[in-house]
């Protein structure tokens, strides 16, 4: 294994994460984490050595997300079954209490819009920096920026129960 491979391994946690936050549901996120590292691999030799690897595999997952996107719409139809069980087990209740707070998170997160979701994920989850977010993004830093204020302002506002506007 080289040193990228051995780099790419270690982002698959985080490309994971970032997955889910795009396609909301877990055996998607695992195809695009699956298909992002297929065209990582495909286009090794575009990846400039020194720069970073997570921001240049980020933007080859929210390419792949769009063309995903596009083609469902194309489709009419989404194939992938919605996960309907969750684990038991016998944790304390400081930990089952933090699950429900992670869920309840999770859930907010997926009720923004697109654009918001994907900056508060790469800023906040992910801790890319701004320029870094927006260049995966592709769109200006104050257009960035912009989408994480609302984001921001829109999962508080849904997790202190308030509507949404």
């Amino acid at each position: 294994m080289n040193a990228f491979q051995r780099q790419m391994v270690e982002l698959l946690p985080r490309l994971r994460r970032f997955a889910r936050v795009l396609a909301r549901d877990p055996a998607d996120a695992d195809d695009l984490v699956q298909l992002t590292v297929e065209r990582a691999l495909a286009r090794q030799g575009q990846w400039i050595e020194g720069t970073r690897l997570d921001s240049w595999m980020f933007r080859i997952m929210k390419n792949a997300w769009i063309d995903e996107t596009r083609a469902r719409r194309r489709r009419d139809g989404v194939f992938a079954p919605a996960e309907a069980g969750e684990r038991v087990g016998d944790e304390g209740a400081a930990a089952a209490e933090r699950r429900l707070e992670v869920a309840e998170v999770e859930r907010a997160l997926i009720r923004l819009p697109e654009d918001q979701r994907m900056a508060v994920a790469l800023v906040l989850i992910e801790g890319l920096s701004y320029a870094e977010a927006a260049q995966v993004m592709e769109t200006p830093m104050g257009t960035l920026t912009s989408r994480l204020v609302r984001g921001r302002q829109a999962l508080l506002a849904q997790l202190q129960g308030e509507a949404r506007p």
